[in-house]
């Protein structure tokens, strides 16, 4: 690591973060201009993944726990792609159509997580893009180099 004064302001060159979008095989194509996760040094960023089958069709019905189950699916899926886990993962944000939901899919989140339990945001919204769909889930994982 070098450091660089100029002026007021220093400045620390070290490792230089290359930034790697990640596509998985078996996930369906973003329905926006999007990709399902991108890795930039340790971190790993996941694009909200919802109940869908690598079709693109909604899986569960109106069933939230199913469709829980199955967006957890399609996390661990890219996280899996990237070479990680969700052991690995720092942080995460759920979106419920009804935040009363959250009591019927913590045992699903309970079953992925483990005994890791990450920072976590909960967010109650008014629809998905996937109509039907009623959960979305981010996250933030840090993945060795």
């Amino acid at each position: 690591m070098h450091e660089l004064r100029l002026h007021d302001r220093l400045i620390i060159l070290g490792t230089v973060a290359v930034r790697e979008e990640i596509r998985v095989a078996g996930m369906p194509e973003p329905i926006s201009h999007y990709t399902d996760a991108v890795r930039v040094g340790d971190l790993l960023f996941v694009s909200g993944c919802v109940p869908v089958d690598a079709g693109g069709r909604l899986v569960g019905g109106d069933d939230v726990v199913e469709q829980a189950r199955q967006t957890f699916a399609n996390v661990g899926a890219v996280l899996e792609a990237a070479g990680s886990s969700f052991a690995d993962v720092a942080k995460v944000t759920i979106f419920l159509t009804d935040v009363d939901d959250r009591a019927k899919i913590n045992p699903v989140r309970q079953e992925v997580f483990g005994e890791t339990r990450p920072a976590s945001t909960l967010v109650e919204v008014s629809r998905l893009a996937i109509p039907g769909a009623k959960i979305e889930v981010e996250a933030v994982a840090v993945v060795g180099t």
